[in-house]
């Protein structure tokens, strides 16, 4: 299963870069690694991130998440060779699109309750 959610992932990942000016990848194992990583700080430092900041995220109705989203992207860009964001304008965008795409996979995947 994380198996597939991990593809799935860099399917979204690159869906990003091609909506997206600013986002690209060098190859699709780049994708590959930059969504392990990705996944990694999502799961690792973004929490820490959002307990720093919850006072601003709570004045801002969670508005400053996308913030963290972004500064995140980043993160990963920094890190994985082959993955590059240009600005902090294509982070933003990118996570804001990010955010859409897994929302609407994660509406579709949700086992319906009757």
């Amino acid at each position: 299963m994380w198996l597939l959610r991990w593809l799935l992932n860099t399917l979204v990942l690159l869906l990003v870069s091609y909506i997206v000016p600013g986002i690209e990848f060098a190859s699709f194992w780049s994708a590959l690694i930059t969504s392990l990583v990705f996944g990694l700080i999502n799961a690792l430092v973004r929490p820490l991130i959002i307990l720093l900041t919850l006072p601003v995220n709570i004045l801002t109705l969670g508005i400053f998440t996308l913030i963290i989203n972004a500064c995140m992207l980043m993160l990963a860009s920094s890190i994985v060779k082959g993955f590059q964001v240009a600005d902090f304008a294509a982070a933003f965008w990118g996570a804001v699109v990010y955010w859409i795409i897994v929302t609407v996979i994660n509406y579709i995947e949700k086992p319906k309750s009757v």
